[in-house]
């Protein structure tokens, strides 16, 4: 099946990477979200994003308005009517999910695809409330979208060989390597990457290291690139205690409990960079470790 038009639902940071993305591949894109606003700041971040790539020298200019000139806002579902594959990229919320997709079908043309970028929720549970469980699939961006390179495909029970094979040459068109996955909680990356960043924050609970030492150990002792709590403030506390609570209620494996601070800072409202406080403060321009 041939795709030349995308609609993206959800202007965040995963939803404005895989427009970036798209958009750089020559797509049209349609992006959609709550509000106008939050669709306009999600266009003011690929702007940002691809000034930054010409002043690296990685894109010329022209490159840069060509991109930007291929997507266009979708103020409603009914602006996406003519996408040939429409992705969600809400938070990570099944509920919410479920009501994009009763609202996003009956808008669509009959040939389109829907994916969504759930990081572990039930491709099958979800397809099963649309109108076309077999065009139903999973397509999982890593974050940041425009700098990983790795895409998760995950099939429904029902997703047919077609919409599978399509996802395939759409990765491909986009410079990225797919990784199949089965239809469990949290795929591959997250089913591992997440229970490893709870047990640093149970690590962190059970004072066995600060903030500061346990990320060094991580980062000087693994060699990760970055420390397990900063990627946690990175990824979002809250997306990585709805993945976490994914795992825990699929799995029914105490393993996989999320970790009672990890609950607290949600409940304050320190996700991380989003909010400037998570595992660090970022509200002086320098991360301070918050214990």
């Amino acid at each position: 099946m041939e795709i030349s038009k995308i609609g993206i639902i959800g202007a965040g940071q995963m939803g404005t990477g895989i427009a970036q993305v798209c958009a750089q591949s020559n797509l049209e894109v349609a992006l959609n979200d709550v509000s106008e606003a939050r669709v306009n700041a999600g266009l003011a971040t690929i702007a940002g994003n691809l000034t930054r790539q010409v002043d690296r020298k990685q894109i010329e200019p022209k490159a840069r308005e060509t991109a930007l000139s291929l997507i266009r806002p979708a103020p409603d579902f009914e602006a996406l009517g003519d996408c040939d594959l429409v992705i969600e990229a809400a938070t990570e919320n099944e509920d919410i999910k479920r009501k994009i997709f009763a609202k996003l079908c009956p808008m669509l043309k009959a040939t389109a695809l829907i994916a969504t970028n759930t990081s572990s929720i039930s491709i099958t549970r979800l397809a099963s409330i649309t109108d076309r469980p077999e065009r139903f699939i999973g397509i999982h961006f890593m974050n940041p979208v425009p700098r990983m390179q790795l895409v998760e495909l995950i099939r429904g029970i029902v997703t047919d060989n077609t919409t599978f094979d399509t996802a395939k040459t759409f990765v491909s068109r986009l410079g990225k390597t797919f990784t199949v996955s089965e239809d469990f909680p949290a795929f591959i990356v997250n089913r591992i990457l997440l229970p490893m960043i709870n047990e640093a924050i149970y690590t962190l609970y059970e004072g066995v290291g600060s903030v500061e030492s346990i990320d060094t150990a991580m980062r000087l002792g693994a060699n990760h690139p970055m420390g397990p709590l900063q990627l946690a403030d990175f990824i979002g506390l809250d997306t990585v205690l709805s993945v976490m609570q994914v795992l825990y209620d699929g799995m029914a494996d105490p393993k996989y409990r999320p970790c009672p601070l990890l609950v607290k800072y949600v409940e304050a409202g320190w996700l991380g960079r989003k909010t400037q406080r998570g595992f660090y403060d970022y509200r002086s321009g320098s991360p301070i470790p918050t214990r």
